[in-house]
C-alpha cells in the first residue's frame, strides 16, 4: 500500500478581512485529515501589513504577527515558513482570505505589478520545481499565479472576469469552474478551487475543499 501523501498548509494570518479566511483554512485541514493525511502548518514570520477590525471592516492602529496570527487556526502548531523543506512533503496549500493578498503579497494595492514576500515566493518556486502538488484557494490563486505564471500553469479564482484577466497578465490561464468543484492542472501539478470568490456557505466552501485535497492526493500517488 503506497504512504498517504504529506500535506503542508501556508497560512496568512488569522481572520477573512487580513489573514486567512477561517472557514477555508479549517476546511482544506479537516479536507485532508479526512483523506488519511498528515499535515504541518507553515505561515511566514513577518508584521502583518494591516490589521482590520473583523467586526466593522475599520482598520485597527494596531501591530501584528502573521505566524502569532496564524497560530490561533493551527492551535499552536505551526512552523515559521522559513523552515519548510520541500523533500520533507508532497503537496501544500494555500487557502484564501486577505491575508494572501496583502500580508503574502501587495496585489490588493498594487494589482500585477505586485512584489511577493520572499519566503512565500521562494517556497512556491520551491515546491514547483520538486514536483509537490500546489493546491490554492479563493483569491489565493493570485500569489501563485505571480510566482508561476510564467510556466503557464492554470488556475481558478471561480469566474471573477476583472481578477481572470489580471492572473492572465502573469502568463497564467484562467478556468472558470463551480463552487463545489476543482480546476486540475495535472500537468503542472496544480489543483484550485473557488472557495469564497463563489461560495454562500460553509458548506460549499468545504465541497470544494474536499474537491480540491481529493484531487491532490490523486496527483501526489
Amino acid at each position: 500500500m503506497k504512504k498517504m501523501p504529506r500535506f503542508a498548509v501556508v497560512l496568512s494570518g488569522c481572520g477573512r478581512a487580513d489573514g486567512s479566511e477561517i472557514h477555508e483554512a479549517v476546511t482544506a485541514l479537516l479536507a485532508i485529515d479526512k483523506a488519511g493525511c498528515t499535515c504541518q502548518c507553515f505561515a511566514p514570520d513577518i508584521e502583518q501589513a494591516v490589521v482590520i477590525n473583523n467586526l466593522t471592516a475599520q482598520k485597527m492602529e494596531e501591530r501584528r504577527n502573521v505566524l502569532v496570527e496564524s497560530a490561533r487556526i493551527a492551535r499552536g502548531e505551526i512552523k515559521n515558513l522559513a523552515e519548510f523543506k520541500p523533500e520533507d512533503f508532497d503537496c501544500i496549500v494555500f487557502p484564501g482570505g486577505l491575508g494572501a493578498v496583502v500580508n503574502w503579497c501587495d496585489f490588493a494595492e498594487k494589482g500585477i505589478n505586485c512584489t511577493v514576500e520572499s519566503s512565500v515566493s521562494r517556497v512556491l518556486e520551491a515546491a514547483y520545481k520538486n514536483k509537490l502538488v500546489i493546491g490554492a484557494m479563493c483569491i489565493a490563486p493570485v500569489t501563485v499565479a505571480k510566482v508561476l505564471g510564467k510556466h503557464g500553469i492554470t488556475v481558478t479564482i471561480g469566474n471573477d472576469k476583472t481578477v481572470a484577466k489580471t492572473i492572465e497578465l502573469t502568463g497564467a490561464r484562467h478556468q472558470d469552474t463551480p463552487v463545489s468543484e476543482a480546476c486540475i492542472d495535472a500537468k503542472n501539478r496544480i489543483v484550485t478551487t473557488p472557495a469564497y470568490m463563489l461560495a454562500h456557505s460553509v458548506k460549499e466552501v468545504a465541497a470544494g475543499a474536499e474537491a480540491m485535497v481529493n484531487a491532490m492526493v490523486a496527483l501526489a500517488r
